[in-house]
């Protein structure tokens, strides 16, 4: 499963930013050399921009990659270590699925009102849904990781 979640959303992110880079690339060079850019390249970037940040952020949470305050770990026993990383694991999760949940009733609405971008008239809803599955696939991760033990070398427990 964790091959499989990295392959796609480090798939997605990583084609997302190549295209951001090509997309960079050819209106700055356009803008430079034959004073013209590229017609909604600020749109495209924004929307490229989402993807890479929602598709990479299972990945994230499947790495506990997140940031993490360890100021007071010398304080801690390690049994309280053990029950704030599983409360912080399971409180993660239910917002990101109540992020997820929310995002898919916001691109519901916006796919039913015929939503479209401002220059290049591209529908708003994929991204939109985008982000819902993304977040609810980081909080079902989250949910999942908060009954699994911590890996030996975490900052977290």
């Amino acid at each position: 499963m964790r091959t499989f979640l990295e392959r796609i959303c480090g798939g997605v992110g990583g084609l997302s930013l190549f295209a951001i880079m090509w997309l960079t690339f050819f209106d700055v060079g356009g803008r430079k050399f034959l004073s013209q850019s590229i017609t909604g390249s600020l749109e495209l970037t924004e929307m490229l921009m989402v993807v890479v940040i929602f598709s990479t952020l299972p990945l994230v949470s499947l790495n506990e990659e997140h940031v993490v305050f360890g100021s007071l770990d010398s304080v801690w026993s390690e049994g309280f270590k053990k029950i704030q990383r599983v409360l912080v694991q399971l409180a993660c999760g239910g917002c990101l699925l109540w992020v997820g949940a929310l995002m898919w009733g916001v691109g519901t609405e916006t796919a039913e009102a015929g939503e479209v971008s401002a220059q290049l008239a591209i529908p708003r809803y994929p991204f939109i849904d985008l982000m819902g599955i993304f977040s609810f696939l980081a909080g079902s991760i989250h949910i999942a990781l908060a009954f699994t033990p911590a890996p030996a070398n975490s900052a977290h427990g």
